[in-house]
């Protein structure tokens, strides 16, 4: 069967949609998919691009990584060519760099939108950058070759594109400090076992499996995926008593939806 057109396709991203699946693939495999500012808005504009028909998002990359993390380029004094080089970017006012790494967040943080149930598949190498935009997502399948790595450190940074929260929440606060700190890789085993991975599977049926999980996404109307969504993302930030009102409050509005009833 033919592949959809693209809806966007730029800056080594390409968004293509059928029906209620949109599929993001990282198009650099050459560079492993490295990162840029460039991809990174590109990114960000994918989720102004999603039409409301989308219930699914899939992320991918092409070749053999994932994406192999930050594009080393933006480390030299020329940097990418129309961008300042992140040597330029650390001589600004703290105001103008904390902008800017907002800006490049953006592209990290629509994938949790609870609209929307998005999948990272994940083969090879996802370090740094890689790694953090594989945890954007809700859910991750794995392809038994993956590499889970934070060099952020090694580098003698922090990891900034929003990937501290959700590996925190997966994992736990000890376990991420001492993946983020060492570096390490984690691979596919370990990655399920831990809570990173949703599942591990061989890397030649990584592609039906993502498929199989959105089916069954797609399988439970809607509303009720995005109200069961809001709830279990909230539910870090309510107490006990908290969760059980806010879970009587969207009941409620399901009941009624069902019944005719909604306002």
């Amino acid at each position: 069967m033919a592949s959809p057109d693209p809806v966007l396709d730029k800056d080594g991203v390409r968004l293509t949609v059928d029906d209620a699946v949109a599929t993001v693939t990282l198009t650099n495999p050459d560079k492993r998919n490295a990162q840029s500012p460039a991809l990174w808005r590109a990114l960000a504009s994918v989720g102004q691009e999603l039409p409301g028909t989308v219930r699914v998002v899939v992320l991918r990359g092409e070749g053999k990584s994932f994406s192999a993390g930050l594009d080393r380029q933006a480390f030299t004094p020329e940097g990418f060519d129309g961008e300042p080089s992140f040597i330029d970017l650390a001589r600004g006012s703290d105001a103008e760099l904390d902008e800017v790494i907002a800006e490049y967040q953006s592209a990290f943080t629509w994938w949790r939108r609870n609209d929307i149930v998005s999948i990272a598949a994940v083969q090879g190498h996802a370090i740094g950058a890689g790694f953090q935009l594989a945890l954007a997502c809700d859910l991750r399948v794995v392809a038994d070759d993956v590499q889970f790595a934070m060099r952020e450190t090694s580098l003698g940074l922090v990891p900034d594109l929003t990937g501290t929260h959700p590996l925190v929440s997966l994992v736990g606060y000890a376990r991420a400090l001492e993946i983020c700190a060492t570096g390490r890789f984690v691979g596919a085993e370990e990655s399920e076992r831990i809570g990173l991975a949703n599942l591990a599977v061989p890397g030649s049926e990584l592609d039906a499996a993502v498929r199989d999980l959105a089916a069954a996404l797609l399988a439970a109307p809607r509303d009720a995926v995005i109200e069961t969504k809001a709830l279990l993302r909230g539910a870090s930030g309510r107490s006990y008593e908290e969760q059980r009102v806010a879970e009587r409050g969207a009941q409620a509005r399901r009941l009624r939806d069902l019944a005719g009833l909604a306002d």
